[in-house]
């Protein structure tokens, strides 16, 4: 299409139950994307792995070709499903919806030697260990505090040849960071298959071999093999998931092994704090905003 090509959107706000039906009936009437933001400001966790939460109110924004006349739909849209209805949509540019969204993410710095840059932009410093990573199905790009977090402290501490384990690894990010950081081998474990694919597409796009990275279910018999050998276990999850998930995450440690966990509020540090106890001795070492993040030594 030409550069004086237009789009055009159309905006509703909608409750959370609604969203989903909302979306399918959209793009069963020609929606070419459709873009949901929050429409209250409301905090949102971190989901866990194969969620994906969302807000009490929910901006829903639906990209139309420009040539389309949208009255018919406008006026067909379920009542049940909408807050507000336009009264038209608002036109758009060829090509502006694609800049506004990839204006959202910038290269970033995370510690003294790692950067995570989306790839449409040339890394700020060539000789960092520059991560490639857009924004996709499977959570985690680096914007979300617990993840930074859990970044920064990976910058700070890996060192060659250790054995990492990623639990909840979403779009891989830790687990490659932690590899491309001179981790020897690292396993991401994801209950989303999902966020296994992406795992492993983003390894390959980031130099990481198969050797070094491996993605998998929890049910797969590779993680048993790495039963009391890893020197670092992070899991940036959420805090019910990482009490649960104690015995699991504890029996992958060396004895005297990293344990490093993420996701959870200032208000839950305690909670989970006592879990781990007395097998690791976790402490709040970082804070961003109300996130926190625990980190302590295997018995």
């Amino acid at each position: 299409m030409s550069e004086a090509t237009e789009w055009q959107e159309l905006h509703f706000t909608a409750r959370k139950p609604d969203v989903e039906p909302l979306e399918e009936w959209l793009f069963e009437h020609g929606a070419l994307s459709v873009t949901l933001e929050d429409e209250a400001d409301q905090p949102l966790l971190e989901p866990g792995p194969g969620e994906t939460p969302l807000w009490d109110l929910v901006r829903v924004t639906a990209l139309f070709e420009g040539e389309l006349d949208l009255a018919p739909l406008l006026a067909a849209v379920p009542g049940d499903w909408i807050l507000d209805r336009p009264s038209a949509a608002v036109p758009l540019a060829d090509r502006e919806w694609t800049r506004e969204w990839e204006s959202q993410f910038h290269p970033m710095q995370m510690g003294a030697r790692l950067w995570i840059c989306p790839s449409w932009t040339p890394p700020p410093d060539p000789a960092a260990i520059n991560i490639l990573l857009d924004p996709g199905l499977a959570f985690g790009t680096g914007t979300h505090p617990t993840t930074a977090m859990c970044l920064r402290a990976l910058d700070a501490g890996v060192g060659s040849g250790m054995r990492v384990v990623d639990f909840g690894c979403g779009s891989g990010i830790l687990g490659i960071a932690a590899a491309r950081l001179g981790a020897g081998s690292v396993l991401g474990v994801d209950n989303d298959p999902q966020a296994i694919l992406a795992s492993h597409a983003n390894a390959e796009a980031n130099g990481v071999t198969p050797a070094q990275f491996s993605a998998v279910l929890p049910d797969n018999t590779l993680i048993a093999t790495w039963a009391g050998s890893a020197d670092w276990v992070v899991a940036n999850i959420l805090a019910g998931p990482l009490v649960a998930l104690k015995p699991v995450l504890s029996d992958l440690l060396i004895p005297g092994g990293r344990l490093t966990l993420a996701g959870l509020l200032e208000k839950q540090a305690r909670e989970v704090i006592e879990a781990y106890a007395p097998e690791v001795a976790l402490a709040v070492v970082d804070q961003r905003e109300e996130w926190v993040l625990l980190s302590g030594h295997a018995a």
